[in-house]
């Protein structure tokens, strides 16, 4: 089933671009885009701070069309994971199955935006300059900030399908009650819509506290990336992430597993600034959909995996928090060969079909 282990590596390692931005050699564009940016002045901070000039950027995937009103009337908002960009999911394995002729979200019928969070890419973040003194952003400022980009910029008054990959899908859940009558569909993917808290939270402070221990940090302060705190970080990371199952196999001597995390090593460290990591993991500290949930108007299919180890089914928390939502549905993909853990959200040829029906079912 496994003659090599170079497509679960290409996998895993797609994953973590989409998760942390890794410079990998196999994550060319899998279709045509284009790119910009949005700058929003004295953009306001859910903490009452402001930044005088916000900087937005977001790719960008087909063409607008305008109904009667002069309203882009096709769009669709993806939004990326952790650390990630609009741009990772542009690869062949995300954006290669889903955007061309044909398929689901065929870029000649649908306009795709995939912006690049605050905190991320090449939107405003604290590696910029204001390093620790960059507002203390949350995953309702980053709503807020993509709903200005496509209604401000895009003239978007109405989405045709708001979706995202983990961080992302969490948004999308925030998206649901805070503008409900935006979108004609909401679709998460690898998430739970309950305050980060157990195992989750823990994970997240522990990747905070391995770099704010490395004293080269210096209180974010650091003359070079503190190489310790991050290689503690990227490694309780890559626990958070991890597939168990499909790990043994790709890895089942202790030598093929030693060699396995020093590859990822030396592609996770790529591109990292410690304090926009810490800003990323901090930034769902508010984040609790939970007693919103009946304010979610349109419909929404949640899918989660089997093995995934951050939202692990054994919390049962979906199984009754969708009954909240007025039109929810909850999509529980079983543990096989071709599942990956939290990563499966990048992998639509998995649940791709789910989200065939559910464009059919929203149709307007």
């Amino acid at each position: 089933m496994y003659p090599n282990r170079k497509p679960f590596l290409k996998v895993f390692y797609c994953f973590i671009g989409c998760l942390f931005s890794v410079n990998i050699s196999f994550s060319q564009k899998a279709v045509p885009y284009q790119d910009d940016f949005f700058v929003i002045k004295n953009f306001k901070f859910s903490d009452g701070s402001f930044l005088d000039s916000l900087k937005l950027h977001y790719y960008f995937v087909g063409t607008p069309h305008l109904n009667k009103q002069g309203n882009v009337d096709n769009a669709i908002l993806i939004m990326h994971g952790t650390g990630g960009s609009g741009e990772s999911l542009l690869t062949e394995n995300f954006a290669g199955q889903l955007f061309k002729t044909g398929q689901i979200l065929d870029a000649s019928k649908y306009f795709i935006i995939l912006p690049d969070g605050i905190g991320h890419g090449k939107s405003s973040k604290p590696s910029d300059g204001l390093r620790m003194h960059f507002p203390a952003y949350t995953y309702d400022d980053m709503v807020d900030a993509d709903y200005l980009l496509l209604t401000k910029k895009l003239n978007v008054q109405h989405a045709r399908l708001i979706m995202g990959t983990s961080m992302g899908a969490m948004h999308t859940w925030v998206f649901g009650y805070r503008y409900p009558d935006f979108m004609d569909a909401l679709m998460p993917l690898a998430s739970l819509p309950i305050e980060i808290a157990g195992r989750n939270r823990i994970l997240r402070k522990m990747i905070i506290d391995a770099i704010k221990d490395d004293p080269s940090w210096n209180n974010g302060n650091y003359v070079q990336q503190p190489s310790l705190g991050l290689k503690h970080a990227l490694d309780i990371l890559m626990i958070m992430s991890s597939a168990p199952l499909q790990w043994q196999k790709e890895a089942p001597t202790r030598k093929s597993a030693e060699q396995y995390l020093d590859k990822y090593l030396v592609n996770a460290v790529k591109g990292k600034d410690v304090n926009d990591m810490i800003y990323q993991f901090d930034a769902s500290r508010e984040y609790n959909p939970a007693p919103y949930l009946s304010k979610i108007k349109a419909p929404l299919l949640a899918i989660n995996s089997a093995d995934d180890q951050i939202n692990p089914p054994e919390l049962k928390v979906l199984d009754t928090a969708i009954l909240k939502v007025q039109k929810g549905k909850y999509i529980l993909l079983p543990i096989s060969s071709e599942t990956r853990g939290h990563s499966t959200h990048s992998l639509p040829k998995i649940w791709g079909n789910y989200l065939k029906d559910f464009m059919k079912e929203t149709e307007k």
